[in-house]
């Protein structure tokens, strides 16, 4: 299977992530069921999306911590057309993608499933977990329990 989520015969598949030295620590995190931030040791602020220095104070010791999970909706975008050529986002079609403002005190980029696109609000509380992608584990935000 190719990067770009295509297996042998034409089939359909989602993307694989492309992991970098500054991403390894949040894909293993992943796998492991657990959404990783990077934390700055040297001015102690958290960040996400991974990056290879603290976009903060520009240090480069930084460490990953493991994040609650959980958090609020801070706004979203109800998706209805595939925006990448691939099919094998047409079966989420509609579905709702939003930034979430972590009780880690980052903010986030991700699904919310488990509850109609329609039904998601600014606001609402979410929590993560991760979904199996064959090669690779992303995470998702579903209703806080």
């Amino acid at each position: 299977m190719s990067r770009f989520g295509v297996k042998e015969g034409g089939e359909a598949r989602k993307p694989l992530p492309y992991i970098t030295n500054y991403s390894q620590g949040f894909w293993e995190g992943t796998k492991a069921g657990e959404l990783r931030i990077q934390k700055c040791n040297a001015c102690s602020h958290k960040q996400w999306i991974p990056k290879a220095a603290c976009e903060e104070c520009g240090s480069i010791d930084l460490s990953w911590i493991k994040s609650g999970g959980k958090g609020k909706v801070y706004s979203y975008s109800i998706i209805r057309h595939v925006v990448m050529n691939s099919m094998a986002f047409e079966k989420e079609i509609p579905y709702a993608l939003a930034l979430i403002d972590l009780d880690d005190g980052v903010r986030v980029v991700g699904q919310v499933v488990e509850c109609k696109p329609e039904d998601v609000k600014i606001g609402m509380e979410v929590e993560a977990f991760f979904e199996d992608i064959g090669g690779a584990s992303i995470f998702k935000f579903r209703p806080r329990r």
